[in-house]
């Protein structure tokens, strides 16, 4: 079996994919073209579906063998039923949702646990353009304040309480820079957010 290399593809993908339990039955949005989910099929045995508009990554899917929806994300998840899966993702996607807590809602919705990631909009040099009058432009987000895709703005902790406030409980946190975990000061030296989270019915239970 071909196994891909994820840490060729993207650093993230390779750290997140250590938080999808084996055999997991997962929800993709934002997909891309289905890198993540084939690994997981290949390397954990998982399940699943991904949810991409982007008629050009499409295809990319269809060769990896990763089944594939093609929807727009700010029109909900009324494909998929209450509880249908064990992990929804949605990397570095949310920041692009005109309606980032419906969206959220809807994945408390069908999935038992999410994780979640988007640019840290306080790390460092974020803040230092600012000061200087200019709005960031980084690896994360790479996109002049005129033509980017980007729709909203998050730091670390404005993302904490947001999970609160639509039901969901922290279960872990780690900022990333350049791939590598951030262990001090994270919401000043991430440059990416990584959050997993649970249902609180589920942390209850």
């Amino acid at each position: 079996m071909n196994v891909p290399k994820l840490k060729k593809l993207r650093a993230d993908l390779a750290f997140i994919s250590n938080w999808v339990e084996n055999g997991a039955h997962v929800l993709d949005l934002g997909c891309g073209d289905g890198a993540l989910l084939e690994y997981l099929q290949k390397t954990k045995g998982c399940t699943g579906y991904g949810v991409e508009i982007d008629d050009l990554k499409i295809p990319g899917c269809i060769r990896r063998g990763v089944s594939v929806i093609q929807h727009d994300l700010e029109k909900g998840l009324s494909y998929f039923k209450n509880d249908s899966f064990d992990t929804v993702l949605c990397l570095s996607a949310l920041q692009m949702m005109k309606n980032v807590e419906t969206l959220l809602r809807e994945i408390v919705r069908v999935g038992n646990e999410a994780i979640v990631s988007f640019p840290n909009f306080a790390y460092w040099p974020h803040r230092f353009a600012l000061m200087g009058g200019h709005m960031p432009v980084s690896s994360e987000l790479p996109f002049e304040w005129y033509d980017t895709p980007n729709l909203r703005c998050a730091t670390i902790r404005d993302f904490e309480n947001l999970a609160d406030l639509v039901g969901l409980k922290v279960i872990d946190c780690v900022a990333l820079h350049e791939g590598k975990p951030v262990t001090m000061a994270r919401n000043w030296r991430g440059s990416l957010a990584i959050f997993r989270l649970q249902k609180k019915n589920m942390v209850n239970a």
